[in-house]
This record gives structure tokens, C-alpha cells and sequence, in this order.
């Protein structure tokens, strides 16, 4: 983290009762529990992306879906710095979808934490790709609603091949702050699907759906976070149970140890000079 002599003066702008505030929390305490040394957080565009503004870390904010590439490069560019990646669900799974499929192949060492209100919030209430099928918004009204069928993030995350998935919700403190650890200690590409109410335009996910609905994953049958079939069938249940916890977790090398410029050691940075880089503009004649 930066110096503490430096403050951020920001204050949130998020509605009042909104889940970023638990998010940010949860956010907040596990990073100082890790004590981390240059953090960069990497954030898109949407009310979660704001987050970066919160916490006195270094930070990225990039364009709409594109956090995840340009953490990749700040990752292979600076292997050595801690790199999280904050976006929404409309952010991450509407025009950075294949980002996310890319990144989650290639195992880079980051921590994705998706905050999945199921609504685009800052852009007043759109169905975004986790919105629920049938949900009435003043974008998809009555009586259809939202015609499309929405994303499951934990699901999509395991078939992509990313090497920590979880989910979390934003008024259970305790187990966000622990996944997150988690999640940023992991050597891999870890995602966390974290369940936050928008109190302003998602009128059906509110906290008291949620709080009758989520359940730990490690109490249902057949959870076992090492091995893929099973968390896959247990990302599939959603409806009366949503679980809630790790589902899966596996090492492998990340997209940092198997390219030939790192797996030898740290980087090597040529001097760009007078001379040399005379000689690369003789190339290009």
C-alpha cells in the first residue's frame, strides 16, 4: 500500500444502503490483514469501479470491460506488484466478457472482484447480463421484463479455467474478508463473484431475497473445492439456495512463470540510449 502520510480525500458517492459500502469493507480489512506492499487496484467502468477512488492504494481506472488486459500488462510489466482488479457485473460479463475468458485460460497472478448487483446501476437501470430472466426494470417493463437469460459468474469463471473461484455476499463481512485474502494470496487468476444489492433500480435482489436464499457452500452435498465436476454442479444451483463460499481451487503454473521472458528470473530492461534507439528508427525506413 502507498505511504500512510498519504490520504485519499474521497468521499463515496454511492447511494445510501448500497452494497460497495460492504464491499469496500470487506475490501479495506483484508488488505490491511495482509499488510501489502504496492497494490495496484484496476478498476472499469460503473458505480463498483469507483472503489479505486476509496482506497489508498496505487490505482488504474481504464475504459468500460477493459480492466482485466490492462492488469495483465501492469502484472507482466511489474510482476512483482500486487494487482487487483475491481468491475461490475455489466463492466466484466457484458463488453469484457472475452477478456474475462482470456485472462481466466492464462492464469495470470490477479484477483478479480466482481461486484454483481444483477442491474446496470450508474447508467440508471438497464438489465445488465446477470439480470434475472423476467426482471421488471423501467428498461425491460411489464410483462416480460428482461427477456434474455442471465450469466452465472461462478459457473463461467470454472469452465474458463480460472484457478480460484468463490462467491460472496456483501453484508456477510466475515466470509468476504476471508475470501478475499484468500483470493489475493492465491498464485493464479482468482475470481470472486460478490453478491451486493442495488437499493435504487434492482427492486428483486434485495438484501432480504438474498439473506433467505444464501447458504455456504461447504455444507451442501458433494462439495469438494479440488475438484472441478463437483463445483461446477454446485455453481449451477440458483433459485430457492444460493451458494456462497469457495468452490474451487487448484495450482497451477501462472502466465507469469511460463513465459520465456520471466521464467528465467526477474526482467530484464534494456537502456534505451541515443544509439540504440537511433538504430531502431533505421529498422523501420
Amino acid at each position: 500500500m502507498m505511504n500512510a502520510e498519504v490520504q485519499v480525500s474521497y468521499v463515496p458517492t454511492w447511494c445510501p444502503g448500497c452494497g460497495n459500502f460492504g464491499i469496500i469493507n470487506a475490501l479495506k480489512k483484508a488488505l490491511a490483514n495482509l499488510n501489502l506492499d504496492d497494490t495496484v487496484l484496476v478498476t472499469g467502468i460503473g458505480c463498483s469501479s469507483k472503489i479505486s477512488q476509496y482506497v489508498n492504494t496505487y490505482r488504474i481506472e481504464t475504459l468500460h470491460g477493459r480492466a482485466l488486459p490492462v492488469a495483465t500488462g501492469v502484472k507482466l510489466a511489474n510482476h512483482k506488484l500486487n494487482v487487483i482488479v475491481n468491475g461490475g457485473d455489466g463492466d466484466g460479463m457484458g463488453l469484457g466478457m472475452g477478456h474475462f475468458i482470456h485472462t481466466a485460460r492464462r492464469n495470470p497472478n490477479l484477483s478479480y472482484f466482481i461486484h454483481n448487483n444483477q442491474i446496470y446501476g450508474l447508467t440508471k437501470g438497464q438489465p445488465s447480463p446477470t439480470s434475472e430472466q423476467g426482471m421488471l426494470t423501467k428498461f425491460s417493463p411489464a410483462p416480460l421484463g428482461n427477456v434474455e437469460r442471465p450469466i452465472n459468474i461462478v459457473r463461467q469463471a470454472l469452465t474458463a479455467g480460472a484457478t480460484f473461484v468463490a462467491r460472496g455476499f456483501t453484508t456477510n463481512l466475515a466470509q468476504l474478508t476471508e475470501l478475499m485474502i484468500k483470493a489475493i494470496a492465491h498464485p493464479g487468476f482468482a475470481v470472486v463473484d460478490i453478491l451486493q444489492p442495488c437499493v435504487s433500480f434492482n427492486k428483486l435482489n434485495t438484501y432480504q431475497w438474498y439473506q433467505q436464499r444464501v447458504i455456504p457452500v461447504e455444507t451442501m452435498e458433494g462439495y469438494d473445492p479440488s475438484d472441478l465436476d463437483k463445483a461446477i454442479t454446485l455453481a449451477a444451483t440458483w433459485g430457492d439456495q444460493i451458494p456462497t463460499g469457495l468452490f474451487y481451487q487448484v495450482i497451477r503454473p501462472t502466465l507469469e512463470e511460463t513465459l520465456p521472458q520471466l521464467a528465467a528470473g526477474a526482467l530484464v530492461h534494456k537502456r534505451l540510449d541515443d544509439s540504440n534507439i537511433t538504430g531502431l528508427m533505421q529498422q523501420f525506413k
